[in-house]
């Protein structure tokens, strides 16, 4: 079973390793960012948690506040920071009309936070603490370059999403999130992870590591087995090195 003292022990070395006073996570609700802002709570480290909302659902919200709550009377290390950077999103919508499809707003908004952890980083000589799981970092690419990606450390990117909610059961994370549907909350509506993807996270989880024979598999697993080898290739850019030119 997953140990999250192992982890949070992990976060911590990197941290004093580095010179680092402080650990910065973005909280939005669901399941990832609940272990992950949990463990940096864990290491004893003055940790600071954002909300940020963007035309944020109220569940979504909820969720957030019910879990720093709960963080808050956990550790006394912990501190909550709200940006609502609903204005300054619509602001800069309006400057770049009309070069503004779905998709690039969308990850607009995970851009803005990133450089809101970032602002709060650098004013407490922190790092900013990923949230991604194993499945969405090195499988799919489900996140957003620059964005949610753009960070210093990540603690559960080893981790399938199903090994995530498992820790999430073990640090006793709120009911609420552990039964929530995963979503990326950038669209201003309910569509979850699986909506986006095309497949849920256990038959992703399933499709990474099946190394068999398709003529054995049935209609829906070949369909998933395409889903997740699609999203793998398009996505390689994200998940690979900056392509740099060899001056050799």
């Amino acid at each position: 079973m997953i140990q999250g003292e192992e982890i949070s022990g992990w976060i911590k070395d990197y941290a004093k390793e580095a010179g680092i006073n402080s650990l910065v996570v973005g909280v939005s609700g669901g399941i990832d960012s609940a272990v992950t802002s949990t463990l940096a709570a864990m290491t004893g480290l003055d940790t600071y948690v954002l909300t940020m909302p963007i035309h944020q659902e109220e569940s979504q919200i909820k969720r957030s506040y019910d879990h720093i709550n709960w963080l808050k009377d956990q550790y006394k290390n912990v501190m909550h920071l709200e940006f609502d950077l609903t204005g300054t999103f619509e602001r800069f919508k309006k400057t770049l009309e009309p070069h503004t499809s779905k998709l690039s707003l969308a990850n607009s908004r995970a851009r803005l936070r990133m450089t809101t952890l970032y602002q709060v980083a650098g004013q407490y000589n922190g790092i900013v603490v990923g949230t991604g799981n194993k499945v969405e970092d090195f499988g799919v690419g489900f996140y957003t370059k620059y964005g949610d990606g753009g960070v210093d450390i990540s603690p559960i990117a080893d981790l399938m999403k199903s090994e995530v909610f498992e820790l999430g059961r073990t640090l006793d994370i709120n009911h609420a999130i552990l039964k929530a549907a995963p979503t990326d909350g950038l669209w201003g509506d309910d569509r979850t992870d699986e909506d986006q993807l095309g497949a849920s996270y256990p038959e992703l989880e399933w499709a990474m590591t099946y190394e068999g024979d398709t003529k054995n598999l049935n209609k829906r697993e070949l369909e998933v087995l395409e889903i997740f080898r699609t999203l793998n290739k398009n996505n390689k850019h994200k998940m690979d090195p900056i392509p740099v030119f060899n001056n050799n």
